[in-house]
């Protein structure tokens, strides 16, 4: 008899990467470096400004990214070893989730004016796309 395998891939873990969801650091990426138990865990983002603190998993997202061979309870300081050495923020940067969170946060900023500029652009493309169109049609 063959064991079922399963669809879900992203566990809670030790060096899972994790985006947190609420608190004053809120949009920032953290590690999990210790399981405190069912409801919470103690992460660390030396890399990215969040202290090492205990944290309820439902305030937590997991991203597909893990740091590999993250000892339990590593210090800061291990921690930011393990992070730097496969560029973990970076990689997290180039992902669309990442990317697509960045440019809502942008939009969010625009000034009125700023808007208005950025309709005006949507419209120029839109009129050059459709008249390319037409004249491949033609």
């Amino acid at each position: 008899m063959s064991q079922l395998e399963s669809n879900f891939n992203r566990f809670v873990e030790v060096g899972r990467v994790v985006l947190l969801k609420a608190g004053p650091y809120a949009g920032h990426i953290a590690v999990i470096v210790e399981i405190i138990d069912h409801n919470r865990a103690i992460i660390d983002g030396p890399t990215t400004g969040v202290p090492r603190q205990a944290f309820p998993y439902r305030h937590l997202t997991l991203t597909p990214l893990t740091v590999s061979k993250l000892p339990r309870n590593a210090g800061s300081g291990t921690v930011k070893k393990y992070v730097d050495k496969p560029g973990i923020v970076t990689k997290w940067e180039s992902t669309a989730w990442a990317k697509k969170r960045a440019a809502a946060g942008k939009r969010r900023t625009l000034s009125d004016f700023e808007r208005f500029q950025v309709m005006l652009h949507k419209k120029s493309r839109r009129d050059k796309v459709r008249k390319v169109l037409k004249a491949a049609k033609a």
